[in-house]
Parts: structure tokens; sequence; C-alpha cells
């Protein structure tokens, strides 16, 4: 049966980078018999232009049909002065919660090929192959009560709600045990339950249902000591869990141990897989139309997109494969370049990665 994919290129380099995904997925329909109907639609920026709000209706119903979906970046310096519920950001947001996409996970694997990218020494960083679980629906970016009022002395007082319920903490810990089983099964579970009550809750939780899983090795991090950690030795970590704003920081962390933020990919599943599909880095409106973005890690998020969704299992290997190839045959976008590499554009990266997969047939 068709499946269908709904393409989100949002703002900033989104519409490049996507132009890029979509070749490949036109490869995998051309060359590999892969059974799909993509349609687009607008998010953040690009939907407020065009409905006067970053998650309109339009975009919900599609979002709702759809198998899985693509998205590029969200935001822009032009929307920076909308009033906050308005933001492209907010759209992010909505579409997470309106699908339940509570689970989010963000590979930081670093390519034999691009260890001297790295801001570390090649011998900490050589092998990385970590996988974080960010709780994405709950915690301080959706609690309640939130916002800025005015003190009876005149002073203005922001505040936010960082609240987990039980059941939130549950299903984010059983995703990550079981990413956890397929991998190494080790799991690091991050949290501040030394100060923080809602993390005391956490930490409890996690016990709890580690209890159904013997055969992972579970253990607990303070989040200042693992953001070290991460900096100090980040291949003694195999799956790491933890909530939505430590998963935020910790997550865009490792990937700059990869050598750049424009080489990760990421997604965002429901209780049944569904999933959206995402490059970690943002819109970067300072190069948009330049044609000189990485758009790797939006390829490679169809990899992730074919992987768990689709159940693509072989074609998700295949683009593995290519983008490998085309770096060992020293391609490069800018950001991922040093000395003596051969430098390519945008769209010239994505037709190199598209020529390697043709040839994997």
């Amino acid at each position: 049966m068709t499946k269908q994919i709904l393409v989100l290129p949002g703002d900033g380099i989104g519409k490049e980078i996507i132009a890029e995904a979509v070749k490949i997925l036109a490869v995998l329909c051309d060359d590999f018999a892969l059974d799909v109907e993509i349609t687009e639609g607008v998010i953040g920026g690009a939907a407020y232009d065009a409905y006067s709000h970053p998650y309109p209706e339009e975009t919900k119903t599609q979002a709702r049909i759809a198998d899985a979906i693509l998205l590029g970046s969200v935001g822009g310096y032009e929307y920076d002065k909308l009033p906050r519920d308005l933001r492209p950001e907010r759209g992010l947001l909505g579409i997470r919660a309106d699908l339940g996409l509570f689970s989010n996970l963000r590979p930081a694997i670093l390519n034999t090929e691009l260890a001297d990218a790295s801001s570390l020494k090649p011998e900490v960083v050589a092998g990385l192959d970590i996988m974080i679980v960010r709780e994405l629906t709950g915690g301080i970016y959706f609690g309640e009560p939130r916002g800025i009022r005015e003190l009876e002395s005149g002073e203005k007082q922001g505040y936010n709600t960082l609240i987990y319920k039980e059941s939130e903490i549950e299903r984010i810990a059983h995703s990550a045990f079981k990413i956890a089983m397929k991998r190494d099964k080790r799991l690091c579970s991050v949290d501040k339950a030394n100060v923080l009550e809602v993390m005391e809750l956490w930490h409890e939780v996690v016990e709890r249902v580690a209890k159904e899983y013997p055969e992972v090795e579970l253990s607990h991090m303070y989040v200042d000591n693992a953001a070290m950690q991460l900096v100090k030795d980040p291949k003694q970590f195999d799956v790491m869990v933890t909530g939505n704003m430590f998963g935020d920081i910790l997550s865009d962390a490792a990937a700059m141990l990869t050598g750049s933020i424009g080489m990760l990919p990421s997604a965002s599943l429901d209780i049944n897989g569904k999933g959206m599909y995402e490059p970690i880095h943002g819109s970067a409106p300072d190069i948009a139309g330049k044609n000189i973005a990485n758009p790797l890690a939006t390829i490679m998020s169809v990899s992730m997109l074919l992987r768990y969704s689709l159940d693509e299992e072989a074609l998700a290997q295949k683009i593995d494969a290519a983008v490998e190839a085309v770096l060992k045959n020293g391609l490069r976008t800018q950001d991922i370049a040093t000395d003596g590499d051969h430098v390519v554009s945008t769209s010239a990266m994505g037709d190199a990665v598209a020529i390697a997969l043709r040839d994997l047939k």
C-alpha cells in the first residue's frame, strides 16, 4: 500500500535541504521500488505568511493523514517581533503536541572521515555512536503556568513550570530501554534529582521501568556532569534518556562532537511509530539562499524515516552507505571541510549522494 509522506520545508535553509532529501526519495522510488506519495505543506514562518498561524488547520489535516513527515527547519529574524504564540517555533511545538510525538531520537555518530572536523582530539571521538532519547512533549517547554508578570514592586518576573507526570516518564523510559535492547544494552538516565523534585520522580520511575528490562545496564547521571562527560569521554555512553530541556541542550553539545551540527538527523515518534524527521540544526537565515548549507542531516533523516516509520531497513542502510561513500570520496560542504577537502554546494552534495545511491542498486 502506498505510504504518504508529508514534506514541510519550513523557513530559512529548509527549502534547500529538503530539495536534496526529495532527490533521494525520488531515486528510491525510481530505482528501488519505494511506494510513497509525497505531498508538501507549510509550517513555521512560511505558514504564518500564508495563513497567519505557524501551524494552521490545513497543515494539521495533512499531518494527521500522513504516515511520516519530513521537516526542514523553522524560524527567521523577520518573525522575532511577532507575539510569542505566533512565532515559527510555536508551529514546531504545536505539531509535536498535536501528533503526540513524545520520543525524540537524536543519534550522534562520527563518520571516520570526519574525525578531524571535530573540535575534540580524534582519539577521543573516533568511533562515537550515541543515541540520545529526549522526552519531547512535556517538561518546561509545555508546563503551565508560564508567562511574564509584573510584581507589586513594578519589576517584571518571568516564570515557567517544569512538570512531568509518571505516565510521561514511563513511556519515554520504555522507548529508551527498547532502543538500548537493540544496541549495547546500556542506558544512562540524565536528571537533576539532587535539587529538583520533578527529577526525583523521574529517577524513581526510570528505576521502576528498568525492572522490565533486566538485560539493560541502567546508570544515572546529573545533567551538569553529563555535559562534562560528553566532552571528556563521550564514548562511555551508548543510549542516554532525559527530559525535554536537558535533551535539547545535551543533543546539541553531542552534535558538535561529530564535527558539525549539519551532520545529525533526528526522529520524533508517537506511541505507534509514526514520526516526524528533521535535521537538528536550525533555519540558518544568514546562509539561506546561498546554496552552501549541509543537506546530509536531512538526507539521513530520510534514512531514519525509512527505518522507524516505513519499516524499510534495507533502504535505510543504502542511504547510510551512500552518504559514507560520498564522504570517503572527499566531498564536503563548507561546515565540515578541512584543508585539502573538495568543498561542494548544497545541491552538488545532494546530487553526489543520489549518484552513490543509484550505484548501490
